[in-house]
């Protein structure tokens, strides 16, 4: 989830910072009190939980695979629940409101099947239950979506469909399961284990996905089934992908090219028509991330949690939202990153890049 409130007052903000020149220190000034002004002081909004940073991927693009030194663990059950007493869904007028403004604002209607539809009519309103994990290797999957299900919050996570248990899934979706998003980036087996490690491959991932489909459909659970390719700016990329569409062109699947994040991390830098990743970064003032050991990080990218601004285990998500050291990190994302890895490890614009170096 992110803050829809928030996404809507800024957007005007936003647009004004992605096109202008240096801005001056008055400029700077109005924009971080407009900031800090649309900033919900009341309600933390929790953009994913990652229940796990176990994995058995060893992705190409993903600083996981290389760079990754913090302790695997899985997140205790009461922690969990902990965090999900402190969240609500998005209220009816709320999300219609919402729906109202992605299509005005982006064209973009709630029937379309994109990447920037994911982004904006998805995953606003789901918690996502992943990070720098497989959530098929956490064993209290199924409570944890039962449990947001219990809530009215609906729940989502990415996976390899390499890990695809099928009694795991029928619990899944018998547990209310909203969204599971399966990452399938060649139908070459070898091209598919370069990508995503030797754990993986297409012909398998295919004939898993395809068993699960059917026991979706023979069941009548309401699950969405998404298959992306990452598109990794290869020259037969589009070739690729149409392939893929191919394959599940007679399926119930929700199916889209997504953008590449992690750009950084492999040097590639190739261009995106992503909202998310095409747009200035709002996490600071429109969601946390909480991680598998309870603390709260700057967002979801940060897969070292090298910048910490609280801990879920110990304090109430509105007081770490609110108190010193998320400001603190505010302040330093709006002075262009500061020293926060935030202006070396991440593809999205910061907030303050257009403003000049004065303080």
């Amino acid at each position: 989830m992110f803050d829809i409130e928030f996404f809507q007052e800024l957007h005007g903000l936003k647009k004004v910072l992605s096109n202008a020149p240096v801005l001056n220190d008055q400029a700077r000034h109005e924009a971080f009190m407009a900031l800090n002004r649309a900033r919900n002081k009341t309600q933390p909004i929790v953009y994913n939980i990652e229940t796990t940073n176990a994995c058995n991927m060893k992705c190409r693009m993903c600083p996981r695979t290389t760079m990754m030194t913090r302790p695997v663990k899985t997140m205790d059950l009461d922690v969990y629940e902990r965090i999900l007493n402190q969240l609500r869904p998005w209220y009816p007028h709320e999300w219609k409101q919402w729906e109202d403004f992605v299509e005005e604002t982006y064209g973009i209607k709630s029937t379309d099947m994109s990447e920037n539809h994911f982004y904006l009519l998805v995953i606003p309103k789901v918690l996502q239950l992943h990070g720098y994990g497989a959530p098929l290797l956490d064993k209290h999957l199924t409570r944890r979506v039962y449990l947001l299900t219990c809530k009215g919050i609906p729940s989502y996570f990415s996976c390899n469909p390499a890990n695809i248990n099928i009694d795991t899934f029928t619990d899944l979706m018998k547990a209310g399961l909203s969204y599971v998003k399966f990452s399938v980036e060649s139908v070459d087996d070898q091209r598919h284990k370069d990508i995503r490690g030797e754990a993986s491959n297409f012909s398998t991932a295919y004939e898993k996905i395809l068993e699960l489909l059917e026991m979706k459909a023979s069941r009548y659970y309401q699950t969405t089934v998404v298959i992306t390719m990452l598109d990794l700016g290869q020259e037969d990329q589009d070739v690729e992908y149409e392939k893929l569409k191919e394959k599940f062109k007679d399926h119930n699947v929700y199916i889209y090219l997504k953008s590449q994040d992690q750009q950084w991390y492999d040097g590639s830098a190739h261009q995106t028509s992503s909202v998310h990743w095409s747009e200035i970064c709002h996490h600071p003032w429109s969601s946390m991330t909480v991680k598998s050991d309870g603390k709260v990080a700057m967002c979801m990218e940060d897969y070292n949690n090298e910048v910490i601004l609280g801990d879920a285990t110990k304090d109430r998500l509105i007081d770490i939202w609110n108190g010193p050291e998320y400001q603190r990190f505010r302040e330093a994302h709006f002075r262009d990153g500061g020293n926060t890895k935030c202006a070396r490890q991440c593809d999205m614009e910061l907030i303050g890049s257009n403003f000049d170096e004065e303080d």
